[in-house]
């Protein structure tokens, strides 16, 4: 197996490589496409890495995929899930292309936001349309005796 590269992008100018001692792949019987051969051939494949104990990553790297993959982490530990392909070969570059993919989002920065102002002519607007809202309800009253 080789080193995972992770392209360059926000929060990691230079791009990530992890080692390929930190992934795990395991091969197991897919349940995709592949007819009869779907029994015999382990072309199911799982890659994983630990994200927690990772050297590819800086601090702040892990600590945003951390957060940012929380929900799909065990223990620490990003897996990915490939059967899509009939050969193994094609399951395990789709495999690491999606795990690349993950991380790759994961460590992006977040976009700071900046405050802002609704114009003069929101405001016209909005305030408009709360009168002709009211306007169609007061419509629906009982009419006032005299």
């Amino acid at each position: 197996m080789e080193d995972l590269q992770v392209p360059p992008g926000p929060g990691a100018p230079n791009g990530v490589t992890i080692r390929a001692a930190e992934l795990t792949e395991r091969f197991s019987h897919s349940s995709g496409p592949g007819g009869q051969g779907v029994n015999t051939s382990d072309s199911r494949v799982q890659l994983s890495v630990d994200i927690s104990t990772t050297t590819a990553l800086s601090e702040i790297q892990r600590n945003r995929a951390l957060k940012q993959l929380g929900s799909r982490l065990s223990g620490g530990v990003l897996t990915v899930v490939s059967s899509d392909q009939r050969s193994q070969h094609r399951n395990r570059a789709a495999a690491r292309e999606r795990l690349a993919a993950m991380i790759r989002e994961a460590i992006v920065p977040p976009v700071p936001r900046r405050p802002t102002k609704p114009t003069r002519a929101s405001k016209r607007r909005r305030q408009e349309a709360k009168k002709r809202r009211s306007a169609i309800k007061q419509d629906r009253h009982r009419p006032q005796s005299e």
